[in-house]
């Protein structure tokens, strides 16, 4: 006989179970023309990433798919893989530089970058080690990461096809700055939040001139949130349309504390009813006021270093850090009486989205990528169902953004990362002498000096000059994870390129490219829709002319049980690897699945992931009950010629029949992403149905069975498919919890497989076993009806004996009364299955002298279920208990209704203890209800 411990414990089961999984090298996949391809790109975590419950919940979706779509047949492949994360990472080293007393500077480049590398061999790999813990089982031999030089080529010739087509460009804008990062972020890159901050009305002196003293007013006032810009101001706008200023329109004002005249002028942009209608214009530190500068031809004036100090442009606030020189500016405005007033005022305001620094509009030299052409395909694969956002209402997110996109920012002023494959030739660039693009046969091109190339150039292909240098700057981060889809493949295929991590020798990369491409579905989180979502869309219809995925899953944001984003700076942190040291991962896994509803955000406490742990548990003990009870001599045998041949009894007619339902009904659930939906699905049929009903209606016929009789190979008809039914809904429900609970279950499915005498392969798995397939025929609403009936009765039966503090091992007699003959009929066939576990001496069904017996009833759909009281307790003495309970519970009530009905109350006590006194009233009228009918019941 197998049996399984007594206990369930993941920490001797899990660790083994994977190593089992990685020596047999079941998660490799190749490109197979037998089978469908099914791939998922996993969204590659930071290199610098250690695993947090997002990761918990975003792999743990993917992983079911993945496992899912393996039994299904299809050729499943995970692409795993680390992204470089540029910011972050510089960010990491360069802390663990100043440990040491130093800065990147001090190291030059070259030295930095070595360090960078070493730190992420040291420490690179620790959360595919995580990933590895909650069971992924992504195809580690193809692991990438968005530096290996065989995918930066990927990035180049990206980089170098978009030059060509006119794409990416050069310019002067107003971009997103990180003072303490020192580098350019795009739009998406610098998230808002709400402040509290002020806003300051400042009076800027008009001119005196002979049009001047005909004006009624000295100064104009202007409202900023930024006063510290004001240095940099090059006009003060109103809009035309404003009657107050119309006279205004042309004047000179005299610009606070630096002195400089600047003129007044008009613009629609201006917001009449913001402050004062009059606003500053600085067109180098402020988007709109960039747009407004070059409007009217303004001069732009930097008046900050990259970070952030003042520079001289700012005069005597020059070497002042921004805040500082604003406290300072404010002062010396009030002593000068230029300043008005001050109100508080709430907006919103850029942050890093790395170090939550407050990000500067800054006038800067970038790179840009033109993404309107590229959004065109884009916008309309959405539109047209190409591609299918689940839940929908993200289609309308997307399209949204899409179709009002804005220029992408590329460059950032970092070191780690792709640099910008762009040289500058000096030589070129001081005789001028090259007019017009040309491209040469080697892929490169070149514009007024500037050569964009996919490879690392000594000399300038125009003119041949070896005085050259590379473009400092390195490419934003999802510039290279955009094209993830395929640059994992290998694309663009250059047989040249080593790459730092080999792929297996068996894997032919544009037969995979061919074969995976486009994958089947993306998971993500909604906050990358933009940054990398989207993006990922427009360069494949760019660089591969097809879509790079069908479906796009959007699943919620993890938080605490209080509705806050979790994070470290709150300290609501719940660390996922603690749960799997707690729980096990299948615990963290279907806990995780069963309370989070489609697309919604997730609310988490410890406490909920003893979900996941007791029903790991309950599926153990019963598993465990099934192997000490299992002839497994007899159960391996063909499930649907034994259906056919064999007359059923109406549990194992009913179990097959639920199990059936149940998996439409979960294959429904799980191909249209509700993964919260298919775990409950799971949960009910098998704790309760299988658990809780059909090993309860087995036990008697399990337990007291005849010993196999080898002479004459059998045992009696009734316990014999008894056990095969048994053994086959425990075998397959395992396989559809599979991909929810893969430890678990693979753990009890080898003890099961090896008990029915079917020792499995070395590389068998209930991972590479078929998904089950649905058995109409074994599908009976008839029995299902029969035994609900059942069940609902034995149901009614056990809460009336609770009721009346029976114990459930109480032996009572039953009545059941029904007017409706069919029901009758049902009872009569499932009386014995009512009598044996509602533990019944007697049951009397359809008899109509039901109100003559002294005792207890209840409804159970049409049947009046009767409990007989004689004999059993103190009747008399019950109902004199009963009716101090009610005296007392009628005392609360009234003490309730007039807390309620106290006007003071109402208005001051805190709306959820007022809610929570309504629900306690309403809970006590139920009860005095209840208590009353079993009185009335009880004196007939």
């Amino acid at each position: 006989m197998i049996e399984l411990n007594s206990h369930y414990e993941p920490k001797e089961v899990e660790d083994r179970i994977y190593a089992f999984w990685q020596e047999r090298n079941l998660f490799a996949t190749k490109a197979n023309p037998g089978k469908k391809p099914f791939c998922i790109v996993i969204p590659p975590p930071n290199v610098t990433g250690i695993l947090h419950m997002g990761h918990a919940l975003n792999n743990t979706y993917q992983d079911i798919l993945i496992r899912l779509n393996r039994m299904r047949g299809f050729e499943s492949l995970w692409m795993s893989g680390t992204d470089h994360a540029g910011i972050a990472t510089q960010n990491v080293v360069e802390r663990k530089l100043a440990k040491e007393g130093l800065k990147r500077q001090d190291l030059g480049r070259d030295k930095f970058l070595e360090r960078v590398w070493q730190w992420k061999e040291e420490y690179g790999s620790t959360i595919i080690k995580q990933l590895k813990k909650l069971g992924s089982s992504c195809d580690w031999e193809r692991t990438r990461f968005t530096m290996d030089e065989e995918y930066s080529q990927a990035v180049r010739e990206v980089f170098v096809r978009l030059w060509d087509k006119g794409l990416i460009y050069q310019g002067d804008r107003i971009i997103n700055w990180c003072p303490r990062c020192q580098t350019a972020l795009s739009d998406e890159e610098a998230v808002h939040h709400e402040i509290n901050g002020n806003l300051y009305y400042i009076k800027y002196p008009i001119k005196p001139t002979a049009d001047s003293r005909q004006l009624t007013a000295d100064y104009i006032v202007v409202a900023t949130t930024r006063p510290e810009t004001m240095l940099g101001d090059t006009a003060v706008a109103v809009n035309s349309k404003d009657r107050r200023y119309k006279k205004l329109i042309g004047q000179t004002v005299i610009l606070p504390l630096l002195e400089r005249e600047i003129k007044i002028i008009a613009d629609e942009f201006v917001d009449s009813k913001f402050g004062t209608g009059a606003v500053k214009v600085t067109p180098a530190h402020d988007p709109n006021d960039y747009e407004m500068g070059k409007r009217h031809n303004l001069e732009f004036i930097n008046i900050m270093h990259p970070d952030a100090l003042l520079n001289v442009n700012a005069g005597e606030y020059a070497g002042r850090d921004r805040f500082e020189a604003r406290e300072a500016i404010i002062e010396d405005l009030r002593a000068r009486k230029l300043l008005e007033k001050i109100e508080p005022h709430t907006h919103s305001v850029g942050h890093c989205y790395r170090c939550n620094t407050i990000v500067e509009p800054y006038l800067s030299r970038q790179w840009f990528v033109k993404m309107k052409p590229l959004a065109e395909p884009a916008i309309k694969a959405v539109k047209d169902g190409t591609i299918k956002f689940y839940p929908k209402r993200w289609t309308k997110v997307y399209l949204n953004w899409m179709e009002n996109i804005r220029d992408w920012c590329i460059s950032r002023q970092i070191w780690w990362g792709h640099r910008l494959p762009v040289y500058y030739c000096k030589k070129c660039q001081e005789t001028g002498s090259l007019n017009s693009k040309v491209k040469s046969q080697n892929s490169k091109s070149a514009f007024n000096g500037i050569t964009v190339s996919k490879d690392k150039l000594d000399k300038c292909p125009v003119c041949g000059s070896g005085d050259i240098y590379q473009d400092e700057d390195v490419l934003d981060t999802w510039f290279s994870s955009w094209l993830w889809p395929f640059a994992t493949f290998g694309w663009p295929f250059q047989p040249s390129v080593e790459s730092r991590k080999p792929k297996a020798e068996s894997h032919n990369p544009q037969a995979d490219l061919d074969y995976f491409y486009p994958t089947s579905v993306l998971v993500t989180a909604p906050e990358i829709i933009f940054f990398w979502v989207a993006r990922m869309i427009m360069a494949g219809f760019e660089f591969m002319g097809k879509e790079p995925f069908r479906d796009v899953y959007i699943h919620g944001t993890v938080r605490d049980i209080e509705g806050k984003k979790m994070s470290k700076s709150l300290g609501n942190i719940i660390d996922p690897l603690n749960i799997i040291a707690q729980y096990g991962s299948d615990a963290l896994r279907f806990s995780l699945m069963s309370l989070t509803s489609v697309g919604q955000d997730v609310y988490l406490s410890e406490q909920k992931f003893e979900l996941g742990r007791n029903f790991a548990n309950k599926l153990w003990n019963a598993s465990r009950f099934s192997l000490m009870n299992l002839d497994l001599k007899v159960v391996n045998t063909d499930l649907c010629l034994f259906f056919k041949k064999e007359k059923l009894e109406l549990p194992e007619r009913w179990i097959l029949s639920r199990f059936y339902s149940m998996l439409q009904s979960l294959n429904k659930a799980l191909d249209s992403y509700n993964f919260n939906q298919a775990s409950g699905i799971l949960y009910e049929f098998t704790w309760h149905e299988f658990c809780d009903w059909y090993l309860e209606l087995a036990k008697p016929i399990l337990v007291n069975r005849e010993p196999f009789d080898s002479a004459q190979g059998r045992q009696s008809a009734e316990n014999r498919n008894t056990q095969i039914v048994l053994y086959k809904v425990l075998e397959k429900t395992l396989r559809c919890l599979h991909p929810f609970m893969p430890f678990i279950t693979e753990e009890i499915w080898q003890k099961l497989i090896v008990g029915a005498g079917s020792e499995p392969a070395p590389t068998e798995s209930i991972m590479t076993q078929p998904w089950p397939h649905i058995q109409k025929q074994m599908i009976d609403k008839k029995a299902e009806g029969a035994m609900r009936i059942a069940i609902e009765v034995i149901t009614a039966i056990r809460n009336l004996k609770a009721q009346m503090k029976l114990t459930s091992a109480q032996i009572v007699k039953v009545s059941l009364l029904t007017k409706d003959q069919k029901t009758q009929k049902i009872l009569d066939q499932v009386s014995k299955y009512i009598i044996n576990l509602a533990k019944l001496e007697g049951l009397n069904i359809g008899s109509e002298d039901l109100t003559r017996k002294r005792g207890v009833s209840a409804i159970a759909g049409n049947i009046q279920v009767f409990l007989e009281l004689e004999g059993l307790i103190d009747i008399e003495k019950e109902i004199e208990k009963l009716n101090k309970e009610i005296e007392s519970l009628s005392k609360d009530v009234k003490a309730k209704e007039a807390r309620l009905g106290n006007k003071e109350f109402n208005e001051k006590a805190p709306p959820e203890i007022v809610e929570k006194e309504k629900e306690l009233l309403a809970a006590g009228k139920e009860k005095l209800t209840h208590l009353n009918k079993i009185i009335h019941e009880l004196k007939k």
